[in-house]
């Protein structure tokens, strides 16, 4: 399968550096340019909050080449938010802003998910609180929700108990904002990411071992911080899950990750990689934005991995890529123990406890340590059902054990992985079939796909499901949660239906649609782009906003449209371009009969008209009452017989569809019925 071709991968931006950028950049004067930030859901998650503080933000949700523009607002001039700022699951945000606010003359609420809610957030506020900023815990004492009211503060020296580089950075964001001196101690130095950039900023960063520990100092804070212009580099932690699939999976030729930042606070898993047996090297050496970059080189060979003991010494180097090294471990000859990384038990999850859990699903032996794990590695075939416990570097490490010889590892929720690599499940699917159309070459971490003439499956190998059924029958949320299952990409064909039907409105083209020729349609533009899976839809070269596609006059009239042959002719191929990646699940009225007539799985979703009413009463805010019911069955009943009846892409269930009645099924068992059938088929064709 393409194993004998070089390839060359570029990884997402880095996430520590990309948050930092942001939030330093809305502290500066003037507009800071960022350019290959990650476009991933924390990133996002702490732009959104800045622009809530008044930070004005351009780019930040374009594709991945577009430039990020930020507008700072200086140290201490953000404005108070309206609401509480929603950190989702980023813990580096919440804890880099809380530093930040603690020097600003406002009040703010800092909340997250359920995930971010459980991981501590006192050993932030502690420092904070003694630098004079009021923290307090609204729901459970040292976690999320927290409100931090900030302003003039107190110069501060810091003990921190463990490395942490977000304690740190938030001392020193707090330091600098107030214009106190601040100095932080640490037992061992932790990623200085954050002293770079204040650096660069023109703040003045002292650093050095004192007392047998790690110091760093701002002794003179500046009244001002210079603007950013910097080009983020590759995320070391997300190349680690290439370099550990292609020392796994025994490449007979060379595997090249470019454009990596190396940080020598990042790198720790690489010599770790050396001692036991992997041939990793780095070329083509230069500098982005003061980081140290490279291309990481994995060697064209097969590696016969030992068994390696990591300590606390090396743990902060490598903190994030622990779950990939473990990994590593369950296949190599002997007794891996990793020791001092207590500070993976309040990540995204108890990673400890995760890995170990996983590692003895699948057949591994592994025992759980106070700080740390001891892994038996063998060379048996491993399978089992693992849990992601919602963290991506959970789920892309064992992914990446799925993806070799002699592993069937699925991952309850893939998609928590756009988190940190979007596109992770996409570029792993390329990996395994030997790069972009099977051959060698350059491989991205995510792509649009190129338009071709196939109905059957994708390019790669790619296992396309094809979802249809009648409206109110569940298709919709189902193959939503179908592909967030099993890290698939969902193609919405009545999203883009409906942004054609909003051009055609807005262009003044809708009194006469049979009248509509093929070159006024290839006028519009209309293009689909993936992230992480999720399809956004173009057109233009701009991206359509949801609300936009679900207006009632779009909502009127985008079944007429979709009835207009050129219409539906114009679309097709664009619909078949998507099966790229391990998979693709396409719902709609005629993704199994016309769109993908040849399709892995093809599933047909049906109920009773008056439970698809129900569904649809519910849709609309409707509270359904009998009356109420009665009428919308008419309505679906009258549409099923139109639908049915049309000339151009009836609703019709292919033959060799599955009929699943949904009247008695809530979407959870719909999705498992579905998610069943495509691993039976995925397994068939392995």
């Amino acid at each position: 399968m393409g194993r004998g071709q070089p390839l060359t991968i570029r990884v997402p931006g880095d996430k520590s550096i990309t948050q930092r950028a942001l939030i330093l950049g809305g502290l500066a004067d003037g507009e800071s340019r960022i350019r290959c930030i990650l476009r991933g859901a924390d990133p996002l998650a702490t732009g959104r909050a800045l622009r809530a503080l008044g930070v004005e933000i351009v780019g930040i949700g374009g594709p991945g080449d577009e430039e990020v523009r930020i507008r700072g607002r200086g140290l201490r001039d953000w404005q108070e938010p309206e609401e509480a700022l929603d950190l989702c699951n980023s813990g580096t945000g919440a804890r880099l802003l809380a530093g930040a606010l603690a020097a600003q003359p406002l009040t703010a609420v800092l909340k997250g998910d359920a995930s971010l809610s459980g991981r501590p957030m006192r050993r932030v506020a502690e420092p904070l609180t003694r630098m004079g900023a009021a923290v307090d815990y609204l729901e459970r004492d040292g976690h999320l929700p927290m409100r931090v009211t900030g302003g003039a503060l107190s110069p501060l020296r810091h003990e921190s108990a463990a490395a942490s580089a977000q304690v740190k950075s938030a001392v020193l964001l707090a330091g600098v904002g107030a214009g106190v001196v601040v100095e932080v101690r640490e037992p061992r130095r932790s990623r200085d990411h954050s002293e770079r950039m204040l650096e660069a900023m023109g703040a003045g960063v002292v650093e050095g071992r004192v007392d047998g520990s790690w110091s760093v100092r701002i002794p003179s804070p500046p009244d001002r911080l210079e603007p950013l212009d910097m080009e983020v580099p590759g995320d070391f932690s997300s190349a680690a899950f290439v370099v550990a699939w292609a020392v796994l999976a025994g490449r007979r030729a060379p595997l090249t990750v470019r454009g990596v930042g190396l940080n020598g606070t990042r790198t720790g898993l690489l010599p770790v990689l050396a001692r036991m047996g992997a041939e990793v090297g780095v070329t083509g050496r230069g500098t982005a934005g003061g980081e140290h970059t490279g291309d990481l080189r994995v060697a064209a060979r097969a590696a016969r991995l030992k068994a390696v003991e990591v300590g606390g010494d090396e743990i902060p180097g490598m903190i994030d890529e622990v779950p990939i090294l473990a990994v590593l471990a369950a296949r190599a000859e002997g007794v891996t123990r990793i020791t001092g990384a207590a500070e993976l038990r309040v990540k995204e999850s108890d990673r400890l406890a995760a890995l170990a859990t996983n590692l003895r699903r699948v057949g591994v032996a592994a025992e759980e340590l106070p700080d740390g794990l001891e892994i038996e590695g063998t060379q048996r075939p491993l399978s089992g059902f693992v849990r992601s416990f919602h963290d991506h570097r959970i789920a892309m490490a064992f992914g990446v054990l799925s993806a070799t010889p002699g592993c069937d590892v699925p991952v309850d929720a893939p998609s928590v992985t756009e988190v940190s690599f979007p596109g992770f499940w996409e570029l792993l699917g390329q990996l395994k079939d030997g790069g972009a159309g099977g051959g060698g070459g350059r491989v991205g971490a995510s792509s649009a796909g190129g338009r071709g003439d196939r109905g059957d499956a994708g390019a790669g190998g790619c296992l396309v499901v094809a979802i249809d059924g009648s409206a109110g029958s569940g298709k919709s949320t189902t193959a939503v949660a179908v592909a967030s299952r099993l890290g698939f990409r969902h193609l919405d064909s009545g999203a883009i239906y409906r942004a054609v039907t909003l051009q055609l409105l807005e262009s003044g083209r809708s009194g006469a649609l049979e009248s509509v020729t093929p070159e006024e349609l290839s006028d519009l533009a209309i293009d689909v782009r993936w992230r992480a899976g999720r399809m956004k839809v173009w057109c233009g070269g701009r991206a359509v906003p949801e609300e936009a596609l679900r207006t009632e006059r779009v909502t009127a009239m985008v079944s007429q449209v979709a009835a207009v042959p050129a219409v539906r002719a114009h679309l097709l191929e664009l619909q078949r371009s998507a099966a790229r990646g391990p998979g693709l699940v396409a719902e709609g009225r005629d993704m199994g009969t016309v769109v993908f007539p040849r399709a892995d799985v093809k599933v047909f979703l049906d109920a009773h008209p008056e439970e698809r009413a129900r569904r649809r009463l519910l849709q609309r805010g409707i509270r359904p009452q009998a009356s109420e019911i009665k009428a919308e069955t008419a309505r679906l009943t009258r549409r099923d017989r139109l639908d049915a009846s049309r000339t151009i892409a009836p609703l019709l269930r292919a033959g060799d569809a599955e009929l699943l009645d949904t009247t008695d099924l809530d979407p959870a068992a719909q999705t498992e019925a579905i998610v069943r059938r495509i691993r039976a088929v995925r397994g068939g064709r392995s």
